[in-house]
Order: structure tokens, then C-alpha cells, then sequence
């Protein structure tokens, strides 16, 4: 039966520094390399042998990902990237401290960028120090200035329908290890989740979620998550 297991990227620096990542490059922190480990030491006393991965272009997922397959012994694992799997693009928001910024435009403003589910925040200035146009791994790719969730999840749906989803369909075990946006839109589709309940959905960093499908890889026939200790709860489950 396919199998689907999904990672946030563990606590990246700018995580600990509570400032709007998106698409910057961050690392991450000695905490985050110690969670990601954790999750794949959890994969392997799982059982679970992962026939290939998926992450996005940036660091800190690619990382992740790397030390998920390394610490579960299944490093040679084939791992395709992607920049559909990003982070939510933050626009304006990037880099800037969360606390800062809600105190200088309120809590309600700053609350409907971050949780609403089709407002973005205002977009990137050209001149704000942030060009991912320039950075030879989006050539081609057309750079948003911003992205509300809802514009995440048209640009990664598409992708795990056409790269993810047909794996699964041959009843492979899949590893996706990205962001917590991203990882949201995929959540949305497989739980059929509201548009209203989809913006409270969290997903813990680098605590595996472990989800069986049925065997078109269309619905959750069971889903938990690895570390139950650090586990949110799924989706319509209450788990």
C-alpha cells in the first residue's frame, strides 16, 4: 500500500530568530540538525523503507532530508528537488522580525498576512534586498513578489500530481521533506480540508507524519505522527 511520509524542515536560524523566512536560503540551527536526525532514527525503528524522496531548493528542507534518509540507513535513497515545494513566498514580510513587525502595522494586520488564506502580504520591492530572480536555481521559474497560502497550493498541487502522486499510485513509499506551507497544501488535498480550516492546521518541525493511502493514493486510510510527543492534531482525526 503507498505510503507518504511527510518532514518539516527542522528549526532553521531565522526560526530562532522569529523573522518571516519564505524563500531565503537559512541553515539550520544546532537544534534543527538534532531534530531532523531524531526523525530519521524515528523512520528506522518505524520499519519503513523509503523507495525515493522529495524536497525543495532550499537548504534547510534539502538538509533535512539528507539527515532523515541518513539517520534512517537509507541514504541512497534518489532525492528530486524542486522549487514547487518552497516555502510560501512572504513578500514584503521577508526578513523581518514577526514581533517587530505586528507591533509597527498591529497584531490583526499581521495575523491576516500570516493565517488568512487568500491575502498576501503587500509584495517584494525590487530594491528590498532580496532578489531571487537573480539566483541561478529559479532560471526560468517565474519568481512570485508574494504569496498568500492559497497561491502556494496552486503551485505545489500541480507538481505532486504530476512528480509525487503517480509514484504512490505504484504503491511506493515516499518521502517529502519541505516547509510548512508547502507540506499544508498537500495535508489540504489528501484530508480534504476547508479552505477555514486548512490556516490552523500546524505541522511540527521535523517530527515525521506518517500517512497511508488507499491504493490510487487519493484518501488517508490512517495517518500518525512518529514522535507522538511532539505530535499537532491531524485534520478531521483529533489525533
Amino acid at each position: 500500500m503507498p505510503t507518504l511520509i511527510l518532514t518539516r524542515h527542522g528549526q532553521s536560524q531565522w526560526n530562532l530568530e522569529n523573522r518571516f523566512t519564505g524563500w531565503v536560503d537559512v541553515g539550520l540551527t544546532a537544534q534543527g540538525v538534532a531534530e531532523a536526525e531524531r526523525g530519521g532514527q524515528l523512520i528506522a525503528e518505524a520499519g519503513l523503507a523509503i523507495d525515493r524522496a522529495f524536497t525543495s531548493v532550499l537548504t534547510r528542507a534539502i538538509h533535512t532530508c539528507d539527515l532523515n534518509l541518513r539517520l534512517a540507513g537509507q541514504a541512497f535513497v534518489p532525492v528530486t528537488k524542486d522549487w514547487r515545494l518552497n516555502e510560501r513566498h512572504y513578500g514584503a514580510l521577508t526578513g523581518l522580525n514577526k514581533a517587530e513587525t505586528a507591533a509597527r502595522h498591529g497584531e490583526a494586520q499581521v495575523l491576516e498576512w500570516r493565517r488568512s488564506y487568500d491575502v498576501p502580504p503587500p509584495p517584494l520591492s525590487p530594491d528590498a534586498g532580496y532578489d531571487f530572480s537573480a539566483d541561478r536555481r529559479y532560471r526560468g521559474v517565474p519568481v512570485p513578489a508574494t504569496e498568500s497560502l492559497k497561491i502556494t497550493l496552486e503551485r505545489v498541487l500541480p507538481y505532486w500530481s504530476a512528480a509525487i502522486e503517480p509514484h504512490l499510485q505504484q504503491g511506493e513509499t515516499v518521502l517529502v521533506a519541505a516547509h510548512g506551507n508547502s507540506l499544508r497544501a498537500i495535508v489540504k488535498l489528501l484530508f480534504q480540508v476547508s479552505e477555514a480550516e486548512i490556516v490552523g492546521v500546524e505541522i511540527p518541525t521535523a517530527n515525521p507524519l506518517v500517512i497511508e493511502l488507499s491504493p490510487d493514493a487519493r484518501s488517508v486510510t490512517g495517518a500518525r505522527y512518529l514522535d507522538a510527543g511532539r505530535a499537532q492534531p491531524l485534520p478531521h482525526t483529533g489525533r
